[in-house]
């Protein structure tokens, strides 16, 4: 007769969550609060996240791979229609649904529409998670919480779990990821312990610089930005415990008219954008860094297929 406990003799678990939602419903912060570290950016402009970010959350029991897509949407873009087919493969690879709807808004046609698609897969299990608690009052949330519940009966399909959360304020994030846990295949760690993310590091920089130029610009600006880093290189005859890495980085706008928005007057724009950007870098890194911004144009560059592929999409 064994003496240990249930918990110990259950199966490991690991596989693929990701986390859906129109643009800006919380998906990235909420992939950050998991990992409980930066591996997403985020913003208050919608269609932020152009890559699906992997962050990894490991626990005792299971290891949690999130895959934060970018927000479908109606494109008017190729590089729109590129983000939604991300986002359709994505949704097919998975193991676990999280369809984030923000609690002070209410079910619009968007959300009805990604609801639409998500009842036609069968087998991957739904949570709806109703993000931003932290902003509405309690009658607001319950109201919000039965209109999800109705939304999923009405397409014929029933929520494996529908979970309130507030990234921001840290309320039931690791509820959710205990609901999440279960659901996954049994399985060893897929990502060696310590791992946070699989993004290439030449990428995160270059969304970190994207992040810092999205602040503070004009509504329709935050589309026409891209950030290629074109090199990483440590800088020479450096003494071994001052180091300093050489980061070359491009800011790509569509039009020469933006590039005096993101430049500023006398380069104030992008040399706080460097500032700001260098912080989040070098924590990232753990190293201190020099980075070298320039602005250049890419004419066009979200409808233009041989332009998507130089930058990356």
């Amino acid at each position: 007769m064994s003496d240990r406990s249930p918990e110990s003799t259950a199966p490991h678990r690991a596989g693929f969550a990701c986390f859906v939602g129109r643009p800006n419903a919380g998906k990235s912060t909420l992939t950050n609060a998991l990992v409980g570290t930066k591996v997403a950016i985020t913003s208050n402009r919608p269609q932020t996240t152009r890559h699906t970010v992997r962050g990894i959350v490991h626990r005792p029991d299971a290891q949690l791979v999130l895959v934060d897509t970018p927000g479908l949407h109606k494109p008017r873009t190729l590089l729109g229609e590129r983000l939604n087919d991300v986002v359709r493969t994505t949704w097919a690879e998975v193991d676990v649904i999280g369809f984030c709807l923000p609690a002070d808004q209410k079910l619009g046609p968007g959300d009805k529409f990604i609801a639409k698609e998500l009842a036609g897969i069968k087998k991957t299990p739904k949570i709806a998670i109703i993000t931003k608690t932290d902003l509405v009052e309690s009658k607001q949330l319950a109201e919000q919480l039965l209109a999800v519940h109705q939304l999923g009966a009405e397409l014929g399909f029933e929520w494996a779990e529908i979970v309130p959360v507030s990234a921001v304020g840290d309320t039931q994030v690791q509820l959710l990821a205990d609901l999440i846990a279960p659901l996954l295949p049994e399985s060893p760690p897929l990502y060696p312990e310590g791992d946070l993310t699989d993004e290439p590091e030449m990428v995160m920089v270059a969304e970190l610089i994207r992040e810092a130029a999205l602040e503070g610009v004009r509504d329709e600006l935050p589309h026409s930005i891209a950030v290629v880093v074109e090199e990483m290189i440590p800088r020479e005859n450096r003494p071994a415990d001052r180091p300093l890495l050489d980061i070359h980085a491009n800011v790509y706008i569509e039009r020469p008219s933006q590039k005096g928005i993101i430049i500023g007057p006398k380069g104030s724009r992008l040399k706080e954008v460097g500032m700001k950007s260098r912080k989040h870098i070098e924590a990232l890194l753990g190293t201190p860094v020099f980075l070298d911004l320039h602005v250049k144009v890419a004419k066009d560059w979200q409808r233009d297929p041989k332009q998507l592929r130089k930058l990356g999409f």
